[in-house]
């Protein structure tokens, strides 16, 4: 049969401080502690350094603690000045181990009393206890009597709310390493502002590890009582603590005090108040890390702004000059290959500037820097559209993450400096900007010559005849063919031949020409796009990868 005692049954009492079906396991805690540790190594100095400093400590605590065992169940009362505390613990205790008193704070220093033996002073000397101040409770007259709370480690608190700075600074360090906070308040002091803003709140989601004791009933009617328990409920869901459980006793009458030592005696049992509590402070580590990352961030394959970016860089590069110097190589070779043999010549003895330069993908640099009017990096107006791409890209990403990362992502990117633009040099040296003729310019050429051959030998049979008719040298008829002479026929069909010839050539050249240049602008705009993920965008998606990582480790421990 169930024994009622304040609201709640013995077994809900269980239930809310997480003695469930299904205890935590190591490996839960593990899970919690590699994710941890994952996400501080990933997140670096981009999380806040006090987020990480709790973290580790929270990590060092979780393992001394594991390895002194669950065997023991640390319990502290924690509670004010006149609540009853050290009264309850003496009631807990059936002994007087504890002063009591009612016009100041008797509890100096932290008292403990274990159900148990010799083997409990390691975890004692971790929490600090003095050893003059531990009392193994456990005797040969009453070991049957209190076997039940066997392994139960019952600890005494300062007041929380001393005026002496040690007491309070006391309770701050044992409330972070015990396993069970029982808070003893009074019908006076419930609402006080020092438990509800100093300590309650701020173990919000450590509700399986907490319950709260209203002691002193006797002072209050049923009806008092009842109406203290409400407000105090009210207070505690005000405080984000729903599942904490309340207790009604008086340490005086002795009201409640056996109920309450059933519960600690399940609690005991069950070993599990140990794994509830390092589980509760890892959430709460990792939550406070999880605070310093946003719900989501840009896919660093496709941030906003690149696109833009990779045309500033290309024109910054100079790029719209080499593609024209690259388009006019190509129709002044393939015009010199195609045209009149004549007018190359004429070209070669009065000298070509462009034709003296190495087109190989070696020089492609060099003709780069020949082409353009000036070095960008000595151009503060291509340093400042560059700036501009490189900040359009990065704020666009700052804007979605918390500080440090926005920080690290502006940090990460590149600016236009030296480094920059070798880069660039260096991916456009890459390029081959050289020219290979196609099979029919040869052809192409070869008749030219063909047909430059035949004007050539029409306009001096021609002149050797005209001379000949002026000397009256007789050198014999000139053949005609449709009715003009032949040497007329041949100067005109070469000349109109070779000239139709090379109008067509000239059109086929510039289509070449152009498919030459959409080619080399395809490679240096993927040189250049290279340039830019390796110099700004892979940095900043480093970052954002980083910051993914830390939210899936965070994110898998909800």
């Amino acid at each position: 049969m169930t024994t009622r005692f304040g609201e709640s049954t013995r077994s809900d009492l269980l239930v809310d401080l997480g003695a469930a079906a299904d205890p935590i396991t190591v490996d839960d805690v593990a899970a919690r502690v590699t994710a941890i540790e994952g996400a501080i190594r990933a997140g670096g100095s981009r999380l806040d350094p006090e987020a990480v400093a709790n973290a580790r400590i929270m990590v060092e605590r979780t393992g001394e603690r594991l390895q002194l065992g669950p065997r023991y169940t640390i319990v502290a009362l924690v509670g004010a000045t006149g609540s009853g505390k050290s009264t309850l613990f003496n009631a807990l205790a059936t002994m007087e181990l504890a002063e009591t008193g009612v016009k100041r704070p008797t509890t100096s220093r932290p008292m403990a009393c274990v159900w148990g033996d010799a083997s409990v002073h390691p975890l004692l000397d971790w929490l600090d206890i003095s050893p003059r101040r531990r009392t193994l409770r456990e005797t040969v007259l009453d070991a049957d009597r209190e076997r039940a709370l066997h392994g139960l480690v019952l600890l005494d608190l300062p007041d929380h709310d001393s005026t002496q700075v040690t007491h309070r600074l006391e309770v701050d360090r044992l409330v972070e390493l015990v396993d069970l906070l029982v808070w003893v308040v009074d019908p006076q002091k419930y609402g006080d502002e020092a438990l509800h803003s100093g300590y309650l709140k701020r173990l919000v989601n450590h509700d399986g590890v907490m319950m709260v004791v209203l002691n002193q009933t006797d002072r209050l009617s049923p009806s008092e009582a009842a109406t203290c328990r409400t407000d105090l409920r009210r207070l505690l869901d005000a405080d984000r603590l729903q599942s904490v459980p309340i207790l009604s006793t008086s340490a005086l009458n002795g009201e409640g005090v056996d109920e309450l030592r059933a519960v600690l005696a399940d609690i005991v049992d069950v070993q599990d108040a140990v794994a509830q509590r390092v589980v509760a402070d890892l959430d709460a580590a990792a939550r406070r890390l999880r605070d310093g990352v946003a719900d989501s961030e840009p896919d660093g394959t496709r941030l906003e702004g690149a696109d833009d970016l990779v045309g500033t860089l290309a024109q910054a590069a100079g790029l719209p000059v080499v593609l024209d110097g690259v388009t006019a190589q190509h129709r002044r070779l393939g015009e010199q290959a195609t045209g009149w043999p004549w007018p190359a010549w004429w070209r070669r003895l009065r000298g070509d500037n462009l034709s003296r330069l190495d087109l190989t993908g070696e020089a492609a640099g060099e003709m780069r820097r020949l082409m353009r009017p000036g070095d960008p990096a000595t151009s503060p107006a291509q340093e400042a559209r560059v700036d501009v791409a490189v900040r359009a890209v990065t704020s666009s990403v700052a804007q979605q993450l918390p500080r440090p990362w926005a920080d690290a992502v502006r940090e990460a990117a590149r600016r236009p400096d030296a480094a920059l633009v070798t880069a660039l040099d260096s991916a456009l040296a890459q390029v081959d900007l050289s020219v290979t003729p196609p099979a029919w310019w040869r052809l192409a050429g070869g008749l030219q010559w063909l047909l430059a051959a035949v004007a050539a030998l029409g306009l001096l049979w021609s002149v050797v005849a005209g001379i000949g008719s002026l000397a009256h040298a007789g050198f014999g008829s000139t053949p005609h063919l449709l009715g003009l002479p032949l040497p007329v026929v041949l100067l005109v069909a070469g000349l109109a031949l070779g000239g139709g010839l090379a109008l067509l050539s000239r059109q086929l050249v510039a289509r070449g020409a152009a498919q030459q240049r959409s080619r080399v602008a395809g490679q240096m705009r993927d040189a250049v796009q290279d340039v830019a993920w390796e110099q700004v965008v892979a940095p900043v998606a480093e970052v954002l990868h980083a910051h993914r990582q830390v939210r899936e480790m965070l994110d898998g421990l909800r």
